[in-house]
This record gives C-alpha cells, structure tokens and sequence, in this order.
C-alpha cells in the first residue's frame, strides 16, 4: 500500500486544477494548495476528497487550518492511526 503521503501527491496531481491546467505532480510536501493556486473553495473540496479516501472527520475549518500538504499528511496520519 502506497504511503499517507503518496496518496497525498496522487489525489493532488488527478483532481485539483488551476486555471483549466492540472496541478501536476507535487515533489514538495513544504507547499501549500494556495500556493500552487487552488482557490479555497476547491482546497475544501479537495478536503472532501481526503475524507473519502482515506475515512477520517476533517472539518472545512481543519482544511483552512493546515498550512502545507506536508501538515495533511501529518493530520490524515493522526485521525488514521
């Protein structure tokens, strides 16, 4: 099985765009989904997403509250393990 992480870069490389363009790969755990341009409203549906890949609770203010992919992956590993 893929680690928290890995699935993390997945999920952000096939559904979030900006501008019509995909994101792309993500190498850099330490970025923000602001700073890549995703709009805050997709950066809670992409929280959404979170849940439903990996059954956890994360409320839209927990998505507003997670700096960096990096802090995701550290949040998803906490309401998982």
């Amino acid at each position: 099985m893929a680690s928290t992480a890995d699935r993390i870069k997945a999920l952000v490389s096939e559904n979030l765009e900006v501008d019509g363009q995909s994101v792309g790969p993500v190498n850099d755990l330490n970025t923000s989904l602001s700073d890549l341009g995703v709009s805050s409203v997709d950066i809670v549906a992409f929280g959404r997403l979170v849940v439903n890949e990996f059954g956890i609770s994360m409320s839209a203010e927990d998505c507003a509250d997670i700096p960096t992919l990096a802090d995701l992956v550290k949040f998803v590993d906490g309401q998982s393990g």
